[in-house]
């Protein structure tokens, strides 16, 4: 076990590269086993969920090249194997492998999937989706067992803009006789990074990034290559960062577009920064406003940075609502936050925050993996130290975390614990 320990207060300055979406390539390498060749996808990020998605892969007896940041996979003898449990649950997108696997053979066992618990997330638009393209599902104790004689397209009404759900049903469609359209589709960057990956391995995919999506099922699915979009959520959590604590701390290789609902609300804050076409450079803020955020779904505000902008909001003169819709128990940062020195109410799914905060440094646990994010932000403009345990999930969604700090002058390290 391990532990990051972070002394506060210092200035951050310098140039902190922004690597590949973590909600991009958990989903673009277990769509990588629908080829009938090989694909390559670069600027793969070098984080745990990474990891086991290739384990998974291998299980599969897909064949891997792995470089820094790029994996080429071979997918020609790829073998229906079931996914047990140890691995399913480690991620929650190791269910991409359903509608991946459903597609290319009709057939997929797999163990329920893992990840960060922070309140519902239920797979059943995943499994309507794919019982409505002909497939069957049986639930064995954990293990969901899901049968198709074929696959045919449909129309499919989500009653949700899910992210995974419309990512899952674009896999499982794009073999499928006929056309399928997703109606209410999620609209994410990351679900046109998807569509394009597997575009250019000769699928017929339209309208991604929109709320309706139509899927035309082809036979084949040939050899492609794709580059994994700049992860908005840790631009957006570094650039809060600098918000903090930045003296022209610099965020590169980013897209500020998929970022505007958060610069917009740090606008409203009064933050300052500059931005060019891939770059955003920001100062600390001292006269920090309160403001009001809700999070949506995509172009909305995002429901993985309103953690992590709590730090901000705390920190800020007034009182500050920061209301979540997407997800039930996304709160796990609170207590922490509060034994830091916040001063934060919960009613109902809304946190009212009240500043400016003076945080303090002290022993704290990471609940999921953006509350993580939220104590590592506390912890470097807290007074003295602070502890943070369950950093396993911190790493699963930011790489290389201590060397990008401690370069831009974060004084943080990781000690095991005995």
């Amino acid at each position: 076990m391990q532990k990051l320990v972070i002394q506060g207060g210092n200035k951050l300055s310098g140039t902190i590269k922004i690597n590949g979406a973590k909600n991009s390539v958990v989903a673009l390498l277990p769509a990588a086993i629908l080829s009938d060749e090989e694909t390559t996808i670069y600027n793969v990020p070098q984080i745990t969920d990474v990891d086991v998605l290739k384990e998974i892969i291998e299980l599969l007896n897909g064949h891997l090249e792995v470089s820094k940041d790029s994996i080429k996979i071979d997918a020609k003898n790829i073998k229906n194997t079931v996914i047990p449990e140890n691995l399913s649950n480690k991620l929650r997108a190791s269910y991409y492998f359903m509608g991946a696997l459903l597609s290319k053979f009709k057939h997929v066992e797999i163990y329920f999937p893992g990840g960060c618990n922070f309140g519902a997330r239920q797979i059943d638009y995943h499994l309507k989706g794919f019982e409505s393209l002909g497939a069957t599902i049986t639930m064995e104790e954990n293990k969901f067992i899901i049968d198709a004689k074929e696959l045919k397209g449909c129309e499919i009404a989500l009653n949700f803009a899910s992210v995974g759900a419309t990512i899952n049903l674009m896999l499982a469609s794009v073999k499928a006789e006929g056309e399928t359209t997703i109606y209410n589709a999620a609209k994410e960057p990351e679900i046109v990074n998807v569509a394009s990956f597997l575009n250019n391995m000769g699928a017929k995919i339209r309208g991604a990034g929109t709320s309706t999506i139509k899927i035309t099922g082809v036979e084949k699915l040939g050899s492609a290559i794709v580059d994994v979009i700049p992860d908005r959520i840790e631009a957006g959590t570094y650039i809060i960062a600098g918000a903090l604590l930045g003296d022209n701390l610099k965020i590169t290789n980013i897209i500020p577009e998929h970022l505007s609902s958060l610069l917009v609300k740090l606008k409203e804050m009064n933050v300052k920064y500059e931005e060019t076409s891939n770059e955003i450079t920001i100062s600390k803020c001292e006269n920090l406003r309160a403001t009001d955020i809700k999070t949506q779904v995509y172009p909305g505000y995002p429901t993985d940075l309103a953690q992590p902008i709590c730090v901000l909001l705390a920190s800020a003169l007034g009182t500050s609502h920061l209301t979540e819709t997407i997800y039930t128990k996304r709160m796990g940062h609170v207590e922490y936050l509060k034994w830091m020195g916040a001063h934060i109410e919960i009613l109902d799914n809304t946190e009212i925050i009240t500043g400016p905060t003076k945080f303090y440094g002290t022993e704290v646990e990471a609940s999921d993996l953006r509350a993580g994010a939220t104590l590592f932000l506390a912890a470097l403009v807290a007074e003295g130290k602070t502890y943070i345990t369950n950093i396993q999930y911190i790493l699963r969604g930011y790489e290389n975390i201590v060397k990008k700090l401690s370069n831009v002058g974060a004084n943080i390290h990781i000690e095991e614990i005995e």
